[in-house]
């Protein structure tokens, strides 16, 4: 059993320190900041033996070569990737099967928010690492791809078992939360989940992990090609990307 632990980083970025005490190995992903890394390592007596990254944006690598230096670990990263994160041990791409702490782990390339992003899906755990693709009630922003890369990289991690723990890269959920409930009001799970969340942040505790099976019906951007809801929602495209952009640019200017 994987123990998971959340980091805070920045304002509202989170980094996952991973431990598998019967292998003794310890991973972290998507280390934004050095410090508070090296805090809680230190808290626990641990070393740190895998650096993990799902994309090449400084909040998520930037602590990087502070442990890397500290640590001499090892560093794994997305292969589309190669010039934009340095030092890099090994190099991974879409639908390999590699370890992380120990645990069998499925790379998924998800283009979109950048042209390289992948994320980690362990079958074992049932846990996703989605980095900035998929957010609790949210999606990434399209900086480097297409609407369409965007859309189709969700898709795939929609596919993932209904019992998935997502584990993303950010605290963004209660504006996301309120975009949801803007376009999608009368979604009763959704105004049931917007409570739990509400409850979770103003007792000071992270909104994340969440679970794939529930997102699916509340995420209104996993629910593009949902002939129901687009049409609930005001749209009137059949085409799934063209619905997905046009939910996005509402988020982007709401």
């Amino acid at each position: 059993m994987l123990d998971i632990s959340i980091i805070n980083a920045y304002s509202d970025n989170y980094i996952y320190l991973l431990r598998n005490e019967k292998k003794n190995i310890t991973s972290v992903i998507d280390p934004g900041e050095a410090e508070p890394v090296i805090k809680f390592l230190n808290s626990k007596n641990l070393h740190l033996d895998e650096i993990i990254n799902t994309h090449h944006h400084n909040d998520h690598i930037g602590g990087n070569d502070k442990l890397l230096d500290v640590y001499k670990s090892k560093l794994i990263a997305p292969s589309y990737e190669k010039n934009r994160i340095l030092n890099v041990d090994k190099f991974v791409s879409d639908n390999e099967t590699i370890n992380i702490a120990g645990i069998s782990t499925k790379v998924i390339h998800t283009p979109g928010h950048t042209l390289g992003h992948i994320c980690f899906y362990m079958p074992e755990e049932k846990c996703l690492f989605s980095g900035d693709t998929l957010f609790y009630l949210g999606c990434g922003r399209v900086f480097e791809g297409t609407m369409k890369q965007m859309w189709l990289s969700l898709v795939k991690l929609r596919s993932l078992p209904e019992d998935t723990t997502v584990y993303c890269g950010h605290e963004y959920t209660l504006a996301n939360m309120k975009f949801a409930n803007y376009i999608d009001s009368d979604n009763a799970l959704l105004n049931k989940v917007s409570l739990e969340i509400k409850n979770k942040r103003e007792e000071g505790f992270p909104s994340v992990p969440f679970n794939l099976g529930i997102e699916k019906k509340i995420n209104p951007f996993l629910r593009a090609d949902d002939d129901n809801f687009i049409k609930s929602i005001g749209l009137s495209s059949n085409n799934a990307t063209e619905s997905f952009g046009e939910i996005r640019l509402k988020k982007d200017s709401f």
